[in-house]
Protein backbone atom coordinates (compact mmCIF):
# COMPACT_ATOMS: atom_id res chain seq x y z
CA UNK A 1 0.00 0.00 0.00
CA UNK A 2 1.04 3.69 -0.46
CA UNK A 3 0.22 6.19 2.29
CA UNK A 4 -0.03 9.16 0.77
CA UNK A 5 0.41 12.35 2.85
CA UNK A 6 -1.16 15.87 1.46
CA UNK A 7 -0.61 18.89 3.81
CA UNK A 8 -2.86 21.78 3.22
CA UNK A 9 -3.69 25.39 4.50
CA UNK A 10 -6.47 27.09 2.75
CA UNK A 11 -6.05 25.08 -0.23
CA UNK A 12 -10.02 25.27 -1.19
CA UNK A 13 -8.89 26.50 -4.84
CA UNK A 14 -6.77 23.82 -5.29
CA UNK A 15 -7.97 20.34 -3.31
CA UNK A 16 -10.62 19.13 -5.01
CA UNK A 17 -8.48 19.03 -8.51
CA UNK A 18 -5.52 17.34 -6.23
CA UNK A 19 -7.64 14.74 -4.49
CA UNK A 20 -9.24 13.84 -7.84
CA UNK A 21 -5.44 13.57 -9.68
CA UNK A 22 -5.11 11.30 -6.64
CA UNK A 23 -8.05 9.04 -6.93
CA UNK A 24 -7.70 8.56 -10.17
CA UNK A 25 -4.23 6.95 -10.96
CA UNK A 26 -3.45 3.10 -12.12
CA UNK A 27 -2.15 2.19 -9.05
CA UNK A 28 -4.82 2.00 -7.10
CA UNK A 29 -3.75 0.33 -3.67
CA UNK A 30 -3.40 3.52 -1.49
CA UNK A 31 -5.12 5.73 1.25
CA UNK A 32 -4.70 9.82 1.71
CA UNK A 33 -4.35 11.31 4.81
CA UNK A 34 -4.52 14.75 4.56
CA UNK A 35 -2.47 16.78 7.59
CA UNK A 36 -3.96 20.48 7.49
CA UNK A 37 -3.00 23.87 9.38
CA UNK A 38 -5.81 25.80 10.53
CA UNK A 39 -7.47 26.05 7.62
CA UNK A 40 -10.04 29.09 7.89
CA UNK A 41 -11.49 28.45 4.49
CA UNK A 42 -13.28 25.10 3.05
CA UNK A 43 -10.12 22.90 2.25
CA UNK A 44 -11.38 20.37 5.31
CA UNK A 45 -14.48 20.18 4.27
CA UNK A 46 -13.98 19.57 0.33
CA UNK A 47 -11.30 17.01 1.41
CA UNK A 48 -14.02 15.34 3.16
CA UNK A 49 -16.25 14.65 0.17
CA UNK A 50 -13.21 11.93 -0.68
CA UNK A 51 -12.37 9.13 0.88
CA UNK A 52 -9.57 10.42 3.17
CA UNK A 53 -8.39 10.62 6.85
CA UNK A 54 -7.68 13.81 7.97
CA UNK A 55 -5.17 15.15 10.97
CA UNK A 56 -4.50 18.36 12.43
CA UNK A 57 -1.87 19.97 13.13
CA UNK A 58 -1.67 23.54 15.27
CA UNK A 59 1.65 24.37 14.77
CA UNK A 60 3.20 24.35 11.72
CA UNK A 61 6.69 22.74 10.42
CA UNK A 62 6.67 21.25 7.09
CA UNK A 63 8.96 18.14 8.42
CA UNK A 64 6.41 18.01 11.97
CA UNK A 65 3.66 17.82 9.46
CA UNK A 66 5.18 14.80 6.95
CA UNK A 67 6.09 13.24 10.40
CA UNK A 68 2.52 13.58 11.89
CA UNK A 69 0.64 12.01 8.72
CA UNK A 70 3.00 9.24 8.33
CA UNK A 71 2.36 8.34 12.19
CA UNK A 72 -1.38 8.15 10.92
CA UNK A 73 -0.66 6.23 7.74
CA UNK A 74 -0.56 2.22 7.20
CA UNK A 75 1.56 2.15 3.92
CA UNK A 76 5.46 0.61 3.47
CA UNK A 77 5.65 3.27 1.00
CA UNK A 78 4.98 6.72 1.65
CA UNK A 79 3.94 9.69 -1.11
CA UNK A 80 3.96 13.52 0.05
CA UNK A 81 2.75 15.94 -2.11
CA UNK A 82 1.36 19.41 -1.58
CA UNK A 83 -2.29 20.07 -1.98
CA UNK A 84 -2.06 23.22 -4.80
CA UNK A 85 0.09 20.32 -7.25
CA UNK A 86 -2.37 18.28 -9.44
CA UNK A 87 -1.08 15.09 -10.85
CA UNK A 88 -0.85 15.25 -14.11
CA UNK A 89 -1.80 12.13 -15.47
CA UNK A 90 -2.98 8.64 -13.73
CA UNK A 91 0.45 6.81 -14.07
CA UNK A 92 2.05 10.01 -11.73
CA UNK A 93 2.17 8.03 -8.62
CA UNK A 94 2.84 4.53 -10.59
CA UNK A 95 5.82 6.11 -11.81
CA UNK A 96 7.17 7.18 -8.53
CA UNK A 97 6.80 3.80 -7.15
CA UNK A 98 8.68 1.76 -9.80
CA UNK A 99 11.78 4.10 -8.99
CA UNK A 100 11.82 1.93 -5.33
CA UNK A 101 11.95 -1.70 -7.34
CA UNK A 102 16.29 -0.78 -6.05
CA UNK A 103 16.35 -1.81 -2.26
CA UNK A 104 19.08 1.09 -1.95
CA UNK A 105 16.96 4.10 -3.53
CA UNK A 106 15.83 5.90 -0.22
CA UNK A 107 13.26 7.93 -2.11
CA UNK A 108 12.32 9.91 -5.96
CA UNK A 109 11.04 12.62 -6.39
CA UNK A 110 9.07 14.10 -9.81
CA UNK A 111 8.92 16.85 -11.97
CA UNK A 112 7.18 19.71 -11.57
CA UNK A 113 5.72 21.67 -14.19
CA UNK A 114 4.19 25.49 -13.93
CA UNK A 115 1.32 26.28 -15.07
CA UNK A 116 0.33 29.00 -17.62
CA UNK A 117 -0.29 31.57 -14.75
CA UNK A 118 2.26 30.85 -13.27
CA UNK A 119 4.98 33.92 -12.80
CA UNK A 120 8.14 34.24 -14.94
CA UNK A 121 10.30 34.26 -12.28
CA UNK A 122 8.60 31.19 -10.95
CA UNK A 123 8.72 29.56 -14.47
CA UNK A 124 12.35 30.01 -14.83
CA UNK A 125 12.85 28.45 -10.97
CA UNK A 126 10.82 25.34 -11.95
CA UNK A 127 12.23 24.72 -15.39
CA UNK A 128 15.75 25.16 -14.09
CA UNK A 129 15.17 22.69 -11.79
CA UNK A 130 12.62 20.01 -12.99
CA UNK A 131 14.14 18.75 -16.44
CA UNK A 132 13.57 16.05 -18.82
CA UNK A 133 16.15 13.78 -17.94
CA UNK A 134 15.80 10.90 -14.73
CA UNK A 135 19.10 11.03 -12.74
CA UNK A 136 20.14 8.46 -9.76
CA UNK A 137 21.83 11.20 -6.85
CA UNK A 138 24.54 9.16 -4.68
CA UNK A 139 26.11 12.82 -3.67
CA UNK A 140 23.26 15.20 -5.13
CA UNK A 141 21.38 15.94 -1.57
CA UNK A 142 18.43 17.82 -3.98
CA UNK A 143 14.97 16.58 -2.99
CA UNK A 144 11.22 18.34 -2.97
CA UNK A 145 8.57 16.70 -0.74
CA UNK A 146 6.15 18.60 -3.05
CA UNK A 147 6.19 15.87 -5.06
CA UNK A 148 8.18 12.41 -3.75
CA UNK A 149 7.81 8.99 -2.28
CA UNK A 150 10.09 7.52 0.09
CA UNK A 151 9.83 4.36 2.14
CA UNK A 152 8.84 3.76 5.03
CA UNK A 153 11.69 1.32 6.56
CA UNK A 154 14.23 4.09 5.94
CA UNK A 155 11.68 7.16 7.54
CA UNK A 156 11.44 5.24 10.79
CA UNK A 157 15.91 5.08 10.64
CA UNK A 158 15.28 8.89 9.52
CA UNK A 159 12.47 10.60 10.38
CA UNK A 160 12.09 14.34 9.06
CA UNK A 161 13.64 17.48 10.86
CA UNK A 162 10.62 18.76 12.81
CA UNK A 163 12.90 21.79 13.83
CA UNK A 164 13.72 23.54 10.75
CA UNK A 165 11.16 26.00 9.14
CA UNK A 166 11.94 24.60 5.29
CA UNK A 167 14.44 22.60 3.04
CA UNK A 168 13.64 19.52 5.89
CA UNK A 169 14.10 17.72 2.54
CA UNK A 170 17.12 18.46 1.61
CA UNK A 171 18.20 17.83 5.18
CA UNK A 172 16.39 14.56 4.81
CA UNK A 173 18.33 13.47 1.56
CA UNK A 174 21.39 14.41 3.07
CA UNK A 175 20.99 11.96 5.69
CA UNK A 176 20.08 9.17 3.49
CA UNK A 177 23.20 9.45 1.04
CA UNK A 178 25.26 9.86 4.34
CA UNK A 179 23.84 5.76 5.10
CA UNK A 180 24.76 5.20 1.45
CA UNK A 181 21.08 5.13 0.35
CA UNK A 182 20.41 6.42 -3.45
CA UNK A 183 17.71 9.13 -4.83
CA UNK A 184 16.16 9.20 -7.79
CA UNK A 185 14.86 12.03 -10.26
CA UNK A 186 12.01 10.99 -12.38
CA UNK A 187 10.42 13.45 -14.60
CA UNK A 188 7.51 11.36 -15.81
CA UNK A 189 6.13 11.17 -12.65
CA UNK A 190 5.24 14.80 -12.87
CA UNK A 191 2.72 17.39 -10.90
CA UNK A 192 1.52 20.85 -11.96
CA UNK A 193 2.99 23.24 -9.58
CA UNK A 194 1.66 27.21 -9.35
CA UNK A 195 4.73 28.38 -7.82
CA UNK A 196 8.30 28.06 -7.61
CA UNK A 197 10.81 26.71 -5.20
CA UNK A 198 12.16 30.36 -5.01
CA UNK A 199 10.80 33.83 -4.20
CA UNK A 200 13.07 36.70 -5.50
CA UNK A 201 15.38 37.97 -8.49
CA UNK A 202 14.80 40.56 -10.86
CA UNK A 203 11.59 40.26 -12.67
CA UNK A 204 12.63 41.25 -16.16
CA UNK A 205 15.56 38.70 -15.99
CA UNK A 206 13.21 35.99 -15.23
CA UNK A 207 11.40 36.50 -17.88
CA UNK A 208 14.12 36.58 -20.20
CA UNK A 209 15.26 33.43 -18.95
CA UNK A 210 11.60 31.78 -19.56
CA UNK A 211 11.67 33.04 -22.93
CA UNK A 212 14.79 30.97 -23.65
CA UNK A 213 14.06 27.69 -21.30
CA UNK A 214 10.67 27.57 -22.84
CA UNK A 215 11.74 27.29 -26.15
CA UNK A 216 14.59 24.77 -25.48
CA UNK A 217 12.35 22.34 -24.13
CA UNK A 218 9.35 22.80 -26.60
CA UNK A 219 5.57 22.58 -25.27
CA UNK A 220 6.81 22.73 -21.53
CA UNK A 221 5.78 26.56 -21.17
CA UNK A 222 3.30 26.05 -18.51
CA UNK A 223 -0.22 24.02 -18.43
CA UNK A 224 -2.89 25.78 -19.97
CA UNK A 225 -6.02 25.06 -17.75
CA UNK A 226 -4.90 23.99 -13.80
CA UNK A 227 -8.12 22.33 -13.38
CA UNK A 228 -9.96 20.34 -16.36
CA UNK A 229 -13.43 20.32 -17.07
CA UNK A 230 -13.41 16.68 -15.31
CA UNK A 231 -11.15 17.65 -12.38
CA UNK A 232 -13.69 20.28 -10.47
CA UNK A 233 -16.83 21.18 -9.88
CA UNK A 234 -18.60 23.63 -11.32
CA UNK A 235 -22.47 25.12 -10.25
CA UNK A 236 -24.69 27.69 -12.08
CA UNK A 237 -26.75 29.69 -9.94
CA UNK A 238 -29.54 31.59 -11.10
CA UNK A 239 -31.58 33.88 -8.54
CA UNK A 240 -35.36 34.48 -9.55
CA UNK A 241 -37.92 36.07 -7.79
CA UNK A 242 -41.76 36.67 -7.81
CA UNK A 243 -44.11 34.91 -10.84
CA UNK A 244 -42.46 33.39 -14.29
CA UNK A 245 -42.10 35.72 -16.78
CA UNK A 246 -42.76 34.67 -20.37
CA UNK A 247 -40.71 35.29 -23.16
CA UNK A 248 -41.39 34.28 -27.18
CA UNK A 249 -44.08 31.47 -25.47
CA UNK A 250 -41.29 30.35 -22.76
CA UNK A 251 -40.82 31.03 -19.43
CA UNK A 252 -38.16 33.37 -19.46
CA UNK A 253 -35.66 31.92 -17.30
CA UNK A 254 -35.81 28.96 -19.88
CA UNK A 255 -33.47 30.66 -21.64
CA UNK A 256 -30.19 31.50 -19.19
CA UNK A 257 -31.12 27.15 -18.05
CA UNK A 258 -30.38 26.23 -21.40
CA UNK A 259 -27.21 28.42 -21.75
CA UNK A 260 -26.01 26.34 -18.88
CA UNK A 261 -27.07 23.20 -20.13
CA UNK A 262 -24.76 23.78 -23.05
CA UNK A 263 -21.75 24.47 -21.05
CA UNK A 264 -19.35 21.61 -20.89
CA UNK A 265 -17.67 23.07 -17.37
CA UNK A 266 -21.01 23.38 -15.20
CA UNK A 267 -22.88 20.10 -13.62
CA UNK A 268 -25.11 21.31 -11.75
CA UNK A 269 -28.01 24.40 -12.03
CA UNK A 270 -29.60 25.65 -9.02
CA UNK A 271 -32.21 28.41 -9.21
CA UNK A 272 -32.50 29.97 -6.09
CA UNK A 273 -36.35 31.11 -6.11
CA UNK A 274 -38.69 32.64 -3.87
CA UNK A 275 -41.48 31.55 -6.14
CA UNK A 276 -43.15 27.60 -6.08
CA UNK A 277 -44.04 27.95 -9.96
CA UNK A 278 -40.71 29.07 -10.72
CA UNK A 279 -39.36 26.50 -8.89
CA UNK A 280 -41.42 23.69 -10.83
CA UNK A 281 -40.72 25.31 -13.65
CA UNK A 282 -37.05 25.06 -13.56
CA UNK A 283 -37.01 21.54 -11.92
CA UNK A 284 -39.28 20.82 -15.19
CA UNK A 285 -36.19 22.65 -17.13
CA UNK A 286 -33.47 20.17 -15.46
CA UNK A 287 -32.40 22.74 -13.04
CA UNK A 288 -32.21 22.03 -9.07
CA UNK A 289 -34.41 23.94 -6.45
CA UNK A 290 -33.52 22.61 -3.01
CA UNK A 291 -34.45 25.17 -0.92
CA UNK A 292 -36.86 28.58 -1.04
CA UNK A 293 -35.34 31.31 -0.54
CA UNK A 294 -36.84 33.56 1.93
CA UNK A 295 -38.71 36.72 0.46
CA UNK A 296 -36.77 38.98 2.84
CA UNK A 297 -34.08 38.58 0.14
CA UNK A 298 -36.60 39.75 -2.75
CA UNK A 299 -36.71 43.46 -2.00
CA UNK A 300 -35.78 45.90 -4.73
CA UNK A 301 -33.23 47.09 -2.61
CA UNK A 302 -31.40 43.52 -1.74
CA UNK A 303 -28.47 43.30 -3.81
CA UNK A 304 -28.37 40.05 -5.84
CA UNK A 305 -24.63 39.25 -3.68
CA UNK A 306 -26.77 38.44 -0.72
CA UNK A 307 -29.08 36.56 -2.71
CA UNK A 308 -26.09 34.43 -4.28
CA UNK A 309 -24.19 34.69 -0.69
CA UNK A 310 -27.29 32.99 0.80
CA UNK A 311 -27.74 30.44 -1.38
CA UNK A 312 -24.17 29.25 -1.58
CA UNK A 313 -24.37 28.92 2.40
CA UNK A 314 -27.64 27.07 1.86
CA UNK A 315 -25.74 24.60 -0.06
CA UNK A 316 -22.61 24.60 2.00
CA UNK A 317 -25.05 23.74 5.41
CA UNK A 318 -25.76 20.22 3.31
CA UNK A 319 -21.92 19.63 2.95
CA UNK A 320 -22.33 20.53 -0.87
CA UNK A 321 -19.45 21.93 -2.05
CA UNK A 322 -18.21 23.71 -5.16
CA UNK A 323 -14.80 24.56 -6.34
CA UNK A 324 -15.89 27.47 -9.04
CA UNK A 325 -19.75 29.32 -9.64
CA UNK A 326 -21.39 30.56 -12.63
CA UNK A 327 -23.45 33.37 -11.78
CA UNK A 328 -25.93 33.95 -13.95
CA UNK A 329 -29.33 36.46 -13.88
CA UNK A 330 -32.58 35.55 -16.14
CA UNK A 331 -33.36 38.75 -17.48
CA UNK A 332 -30.46 38.13 -19.58
CA UNK A 333 -31.91 35.93 -22.26
CA UNK A 334 -29.32 37.00 -25.57
CA UNK A 335 -26.77 35.37 -23.96
CA UNK A 336 -24.00 34.03 -27.15
CA UNK A 337 -23.61 30.47 -27.38
CA UNK A 338 -20.07 28.55 -26.01
CA UNK A 339 -20.34 32.41 -24.06
CA UNK A 340 -20.07 31.24 -20.85
CA UNK A 341 -17.23 28.73 -20.79
CA UNK A 342 -15.08 31.39 -23.05
CA UNK A 343 -15.43 32.90 -19.36
CA UNK A 344 -14.44 29.67 -17.38
CA UNK A 345 -11.69 29.04 -20.13
CA UNK A 346 -10.40 32.38 -19.29
CA UNK A 347 -10.38 32.40 -15.28
CA UNK A 348 -8.65 28.69 -15.45
CA UNK A 349 -6.03 30.14 -17.97
CA UNK A 350 -4.54 33.05 -16.07
CA UNK A 351 -5.46 32.47 -13.00
CA UNK A 352 -7.83 34.71 -11.78
CA UNK A 353 -9.72 35.50 -8.95
CA UNK A 354 -13.26 35.83 -11.23
CA UNK A 355 -14.12 37.00 -14.46
CA UNK A 356 -17.55 38.77 -16.07
CA UNK A 357 -18.98 39.74 -18.75
CA UNK A 358 -18.51 43.28 -20.16
CA UNK A 359 -19.49 45.29 -22.93
CA UNK A 360 -17.19 47.78 -24.86
CA UNK A 361 -18.50 51.61 -24.87
CA UNK A 362 -16.39 54.42 -26.67
CA UNK A 363 -18.78 57.12 -26.66
CA UNK A 364 -18.23 60.00 -24.73
CA UNK A 365 -19.21 58.96 -20.62
CA UNK A 366 -19.81 61.76 -18.12
CA UNK A 367 -20.36 61.08 -13.89
CA UNK A 368 -21.71 63.21 -11.37
CA UNK A 369 -19.21 64.56 -8.98
CA UNK A 370 -20.37 67.00 -5.97
CA UNK A 371 -23.18 67.97 -8.35
CA UNK A 372 -20.82 68.80 -11.25
CA UNK A 373 -20.16 66.53 -14.42
CA UNK A 374 -16.87 65.01 -14.34
CA UNK A 375 -16.10 63.13 -17.84
CA UNK A 376 -14.74 59.64 -17.27
CA UNK A 377 -12.28 58.24 -20.41
CA UNK A 378 -10.50 60.61 -22.58
CA UNK A 379 -12.99 62.22 -23.80
CA UNK A 380 -13.61 63.50 -27.96
CA UNK A 381 -11.48 61.16 -30.09
CA UNK A 382 -11.45 59.10 -32.86
CA UNK A 383 -12.29 55.72 -31.61
CA UNK A 384 -9.26 53.96 -32.98
CA UNK A 385 -6.96 56.21 -30.38
CA UNK A 386 -9.62 55.68 -27.89
CA UNK A 387 -9.53 53.05 -25.05
CA UNK A 388 -12.63 51.88 -24.20
CA UNK A 389 -15.02 51.85 -21.06
CA UNK A 390 -16.18 48.63 -19.76
CA UNK A 391 -19.89 48.62 -18.92
CA UNK A 392 -20.41 45.47 -16.18
CA UNK A 393 -22.84 43.33 -17.27
CA UNK A 394 -22.42 40.74 -14.47
CA UNK A 395 -25.97 39.10 -14.54
CA UNK A 396 -24.95 38.38 -18.32
CA UNK A 397 -22.28 35.86 -16.77
CA UNK A 398 -19.71 36.09 -13.85
CA UNK A 399 -17.67 33.16 -12.80
CA UNK A 400 -15.98 33.27 -9.45
CA UNK A 401 -14.55 30.91 -6.54
CA UNK A 402 -17.11 30.50 -3.49
CA UNK A 403 -14.46 31.70 -1.20
CA UNK A 404 -14.94 35.37 -2.55
CA UNK A 405 -18.81 34.75 -2.28
CA UNK A 406 -18.87 33.52 1.62
CA UNK A 407 -17.24 37.11 2.32
CA UNK A 408 -19.84 39.14 0.52
CA UNK A 409 -17.73 39.72 -2.57
CA UNK A 410 -18.76 38.39 -6.40
CA UNK A 411 -15.25 39.50 -7.63
CA UNK A 412 -12.07 39.38 -5.51
CA UNK A 413 -8.85 41.05 -7.11
CA UNK A 414 -7.88 39.56 -9.68
CA UNK A 415 -10.63 40.44 -12.47
CA UNK A 416 -10.37 39.55 -15.70
CA UNK A 417 -13.09 40.77 -18.04
CA UNK A 418 -14.48 39.22 -21.25
CA UNK A 419 -16.36 41.41 -24.11
CA UNK A 420 -19.47 40.49 -26.00
CA UNK A 421 -19.71 41.84 -29.32
CA UNK A 422 -23.37 41.05 -29.84
CA UNK A 423 -25.86 44.08 -29.26
CA UNK A 424 -28.33 42.29 -27.86
CA UNK A 425 -26.49 40.58 -25.21
CA UNK A 426 -26.59 43.71 -23.17
CA UNK A 427 -30.31 43.63 -22.81
CA UNK A 428 -31.30 43.08 -19.63
CA UNK A 429 -35.76 42.50 -19.53
CA UNK A 430 -36.87 43.77 -16.07
CA UNK A 431 -39.84 46.23 -17.04
CA UNK A 432 -42.70 45.72 -19.56
CA UNK A 433 -41.14 48.03 -22.11
CA UNK A 434 -37.75 45.67 -22.13
CA UNK A 435 -39.96 42.75 -22.71
CA UNK A 436 -42.31 43.76 -25.69
CA UNK A 437 -39.00 44.67 -27.55
CA UNK A 438 -37.48 41.30 -26.69
CA UNK A 439 -40.30 39.69 -28.26
CA UNK A 440 -40.23 41.18 -31.58
CA UNK A 441 -36.63 39.02 -32.00
CA UNK A 442 -36.03 36.75 -29.51
CA UNK A 443 -37.32 33.40 -31.84
CA UNK A 444 -34.68 34.64 -34.81
CA UNK A 445 -31.86 35.58 -32.54
CA UNK A 446 -31.80 31.94 -30.60
CA UNK A 447 -31.86 29.80 -33.96
CA UNK A 448 -29.35 32.27 -35.34
CA UNK A 449 -27.48 31.71 -32.75
CA UNK A 450 -27.31 27.56 -32.69
CA UNK A 451 -29.52 27.32 -29.43
CA UNK A 452 -31.91 23.93 -29.87
CA UNK A 453 -34.70 24.35 -31.44
CA UNK A 454 -37.23 25.76 -28.90
CA UNK A 455 -40.52 24.14 -27.87
CA UNK A 456 -43.50 26.74 -27.28
CA UNK A 457 -44.77 26.33 -24.33
CA UNK A 458 -48.52 25.51 -24.22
Amino acid sequence: MVSIIVRTHNEEKWITACLKGIFSQDHTDIEVIVVDNKSTDKTVEKARTFDVKVVRIEEYLPGAAINLGIRHSRGDLIAIISAHCIPKNRTWLSQLVQNLKDPQVAGVYGRQEPLSFTSDQDKRDLLNLFGLDRRVQIKDSFFHNANSLIRRAVWEQYPFDETTTNIEDRIWAQAVLDARYKLVYEPDASVYHWHGVHQNGNQERCKNVVRILETLQVGQNGHSEFLESDNLTTLAIIPSRGEPQYLGGRPLIAYTIDRAQESEFIQRIVVSTDNARTAEIARDLGAEVPFMRPEALSHNYVDVTAVYQYTLAQLEDRNDYTDLMVLLQETYPFRPHGFIDRLVRQLLQNGLDSVLAVQAEYKSCWERDNGHLKRVGKGFMPRQFKDPLYIGLSGLATVSHPAFLRQGDRFGKKIGVLETTDPASSLEVRNTRALKLANKFINKWWSENQAPALPIAS
